[in-house]
């Protein structure tokens, strides 16, 4: 089995089209599809359901995928040993990643400061939810990603904790919850949410402690945009429970209403984890681990 044909093979699986694929992979499309027909052959299988538009995988392609994105991650792993010799680190790093304060931590620095450290390694970022950045690292569709770990477990990841931050009620500046002691769950159940994509790590734990407390809630907005989210809040559509970070980010000015207050959350707080999530042992790429390695004594140079 020749690692050119299982390259082209999953830059069809993931682009789903010949021409685009093609193109990725430097080649003409009639080259693409002798070796993915090659591949095919090799396996005694029907890799891809052609004729229909965007291309679909077929049931043992699907299979096939992971391990060919495993047994790629290996050969460049082998061509890694030699460069590690000379002190050379090359190939790719690919880094999914959900919206962070740079006060928490500073991931574009780190990232243009890595990419200085190795000119030879090409970095590419991808931004998603929790859970499908988890999936992609354990599928080999990215190389490391930060994210909230624990509500997104999966096995054969290796967790490496770089910051915690506690979630705080946002609520406009004026509503009744300003001048309240404590600002319970039990006191937010009774009010409209605004809330996140329900793949989002942040919003499986709110659901979560909303559930352990045996306590429901009215949701009346979900949208995937922190910014938008401080928005709805300001302009009186609800409540939310968002970390400190991502409010910073957005803002608690709200241009599509007023003010937007922060209040802590009585009781027992609720923690938001970032880490940084890459495949455990050998599984994972040269790259990574050595990005993990650097991002590691960051964190600790910040804390300390």
């Amino acid at each position: 089995m020749e690692l050119r044909h299982l390259r082209h093979f999953v830059a069809l699986a993931e682009e789903l089209n010949f021409t685009r694929a093609a193109a990725r992979e430097l080649i003409v499309q009639s080259g693409l599809s002798s070796s993915v027909r090659a591949l095919e052959r090799e396996v005694g299988a029907q890799l891809f359901v052609r004729g229909i538009r965007p291309v679909r995988l077929t049931a043992e392609g699907l299979a096939l995928l992971p391990a060919a994105r495993h047994t790629l991650e290996a050969a460049s792993a082998a061509r890694q040993a030699v460069h590690d010799v000379r002190g050379l680190l090359t190939g790719s790093l690919r880094i999914g990643t959900y919206p962070v304060d740079m006060r928490l931590l500073p991931l574009p620095v780190w990232l243009a400061d890595f990419s200085r450290a190795h000119p030879g390694l090409e970095i590419t970022v991808k931004q998603a939810g929790g859970l499908t950045m988890a999936r992609m690292v354990a599928e080999g569709e990215l190389d490391c990603s930060l994210l909230d770990p624990l509500p997104a477990k999966v096995p054969g990841l290796r967790v490496l904790p770089l910051a915690t931050e506690t979630l705080m009620v946002a609520c406009p500046a004026d509503h009744p919850l300003t001048s309240e002691r404590d600002v319970t769950l039990e006191r937010l159940s009774r009010e409209p949410f605004i809330e996140t994509d329900p793949s989002w790590t942040t919003r499986i734990r709110i659901d979560s402690a909303f559930a352990a407390a045996g306590l429901s809630r009215r949701i009346t907005c979900e949208v995937a945009d922190w910014t938008l989210l401080m928005n709805l809040v300001g302009a009186g559509l609800g409540v939310a429970l968002v970390p400190p970070s991502c409010a910073r980010v957005a803002g608690t000015d709200s241009p599509g209403g007023g003010p937007v207050a922060l209040l802590p959350l009585a009781a027992e707080p609720l923690v938001r984890e970032i880490a940084l999530v890459l495949p455990a042992g050998q599984a994972s790429s040269p790259a990574a681990r050595r990005f993990a390695a650097y991002t590691q004594s960051k964190a600790t140079g910040r804390a300390a």
